[in-house]
């Protein structure tokens, strides 16, 4: 949701003086080069202000339902949320699962409408809809704007008003864990990166006692004890301070440079402590897969190494090894959503200089076969052919979608054409309607965001949580290059859409592929036949450029010759077809 969250950030970190004027540049949280070009916040940034002699410890998150875990995270290490809404789109349905989070976190809510400056802003109406969201009244409720700067300030007042100090030994919005009478340092990790020099640098909100450097530690999960090499605050660059005491958010160098021995939700306390673990974190569940792997083989330790460093700054995705016959050795990566993957192949593709294979996305499929056995599937090329089995179960989504009325009848046909149930229909505000419906999650990420939008020119909102499986209706379609199946196509569709999904993959493969030297088919194929096909012409070379005149049988034989050439390339195998990444790529997105 680009509600001006990062933005507002900026406005604050420069009242707070926390950085200069001379080093402003928009979006100044959000470091990755992904971030700033899609202007999307991906992972949360927490940074130190002081203001007025108080300290505030902010932590900017993303909004993309993609990314809620990261959220979900952050409002663990936090007393209070801001809740922006932007004055121009009203309320979300993101917001209203972001206040769901915050809610049940126990946090202190600052309703704020942002972006008042500009001239499509709706500022009583939605004033209206935050109103009535939180049964407040429109007092409760500011306004400000990240660009111009306008109510920044009184923000940051009513933040140190409404917003209560951090309370030691309470993690926010949970019960009582037990009473800490022993001062010894706890933390909760609420997120962590990976230096190749420092090792492992946890990032932690101090619950109880305080930390300098050199302190022996451990983590009570792992049960791994480390001396503190360093520890600091976000400022927001790393800075490092003699120590972190209780309600404080900071970082500590551990050194350590194991994988798996820092885990999300784990605590990092005193050798000396006796206590239990902190409550952490639950396990995000991945629900989309995809295989990745090298484009050549002799990259996949690499990959191997890549994939390992990127888990330690997203905590979120899944990876395991696998191998095909035809790709070789890759992994099968677990991931929250479509975005999520993209980012993820992305960086990949960036920070590691790797090129990649990614297969079609696909969800968790439980398949019960005519022999009675019961098989999980992960990936579409290990889907069983349809004579073997006797039913197939899928998960489905609890989706809610806010739409202003105009585009309702619009939306309700897109839902139908994705095998979707309404279930509730209401007003929200005064020109708002929210829906209640549940869909197959293979729907939902069969281009349904991209529709919504489309169809509500931008106005409608979407957000989701997994829910309960039911029986499915659906076969495995393969994509045929030159008569061999290419693994990295193959995909899991409804049977009833089965021919409109090959046509389509066919016809979109044959705009993208690359002609060979060699004339081939594209074909799909399903339920045991084939059910699209079109032929892509090879390369010709005029071998006759060279001749002047003469009979025109010279030039016929020079011809035969080059088309029994072709045909023997082929036959032999070296007509293989060299599938380059980008139609990977272009194959994953939708158009």
């Amino acid at each position: 949701m680009d509600h001006g969250k990062s933005t507002l950030a900026d406005r604050m970190l420069e009242i707070t003086g926390t950085i200069e004027k001379r080093k402003m540049q928009e979006q100044v949280l959000d470091s990755m080069e992904l971030e700033r070009e899609r202007g999307i916040t991906i992972k949360m940034q927490p940074v130190r202000m002081n203001y007025k002699n108080y300290v505030l410890n902010l932590i900017d998150t993303p909004g993309h339902i993609d990314f809620s875990y990261e959220v979900s995270r952050a409002l663990k290490a936090v007393e209070g949320s801001i809740l922006l809404v932007d004055s121009t789109q009203g309320v979300q349905a993101q917001t209203l699962t972001t206040l769901n989070m915050a809610r049940e976190s126990g946090l202190k809510i600052i309703p704020v409408v942002s972006k008042i400056d500009s001239p499509l802003a709706r500022i009583p109406e939605v004033m209206k809809e935050v109103c009535e969201l939180l049964e407040c009244d429109e007092s409760e409720v500011l306004k400000v704007s990240g660009k111009t700067g306008e109510g920044v300030a009184d923000l940051l007042d009513q933040v140190i008003a409404r917003v209560p100090a951090p309370s030691a030994p309470h993690v926010a919005g949970q019960k009582d864990h037990g009473a800490v009478t022993t001062g010894d340092f706890q933390s909760l990790v609420f997120d962590f990166q990976y230096s190749n020099h420092k090792g492992v640098i946890v990032y932690v909100r101090v619950m109880n006692g305080s930390v300098s450097k050199t302190a022996p530690l451990k983590f009570k999960v792992s049960n791994e004890i480390f001396n503190a090499q360093e520890v600091g605050i976000f400022a927001p660059d790393d800075t490092p301070t003699e120590s972190l005491s209780a309600g404080e958010i900071g970082y500590i160098v551990t050194g350590i440079k194991q994988p798996g021995i820092a885990s999300v939700g784990d605590t990092v306390a005193s050798v000396r402590d006796t206590m239990p673990p902190l409550p952490g974190y639950m396990s995000p569940r991945p629900v989309v897969w995809a295989s990745i792997y090298p484009e050549s083989q002799d990259d996949f330790t690499a990959l191997k190494a890549a994939l390992g460093k990127l888990r330690l700054s997203d905590s979120s995705f899944t990876h395991e090894e696998e191998s095909s016959g035809s790709l070789g050795r890759g992994f099968r990566c677990g991931f929250l959503g479509m975005l999520h993957l993209e980012i993820i192949t992305e960086r990949l593709r960036r920070e590691f200089n790797l090129n990649l294979v990614v297969t079609t996305p696909s969800i968790t499929y439980v398949a019960e076969l005519k022999n009675g056995k019961t098989k999980t599937i992960y990936s579409p090329a290990m889907f069983p052919e349809d004579h073997e089995i006797s039913r197939v179960l899928e998960p489905l989504v609890k989706m809610k979608i806010i739409t202003p009325p105009s585009y309702l009848g619009a939306l309700m046909q897109a839902v139908f054409d994705h095998e979707g149930e309404v279930q509730t229909t209401e007003n929200f505000g005064e020109n708002r309607t929210s829906l209640t419906l549940i869909m197959p999650l293979r729907e939902l990420m069969r281009n349904f965001f991209d529709e919504v939008k489309s169809i509500s020119s931008g106005f409608a909102s979407i957000s989701y949580e997994v829910a309960e499986s039911r029986e499915a209706d659906v076969v495995r379609m393969d994509i045929l290059v030159a008569d061999d199946v290419v693994p990295a196509f193959s995909r899991v569709v409804s049977r009833r859409r089965a021919e409109e999904e090959g046509k389509s993959a066919v016809e979109k493969l044959h705009k993208v592929l690359p002609r060979q030297m060699f004339t081939m088919k594209i074909q799909a194929k399903a339920m045991g036949r084939i059910i699209s096909s079109e032929t892509l012409s090879g390369m010709k070379k005029d071998v006759t450029q060279h001749m002047y005149g003469g009979d025109i049988t010279r030039k016929m034989k020079l011809r035969e010759k080059q088309k029994k050439g072709k045909k023997k390339m082929e036959a032999i195998g070296r007509g293989k077809v060299n599938i380059p990444q980008e139609v990977f790529l272009k194959m994953m997105r939708a158009d």
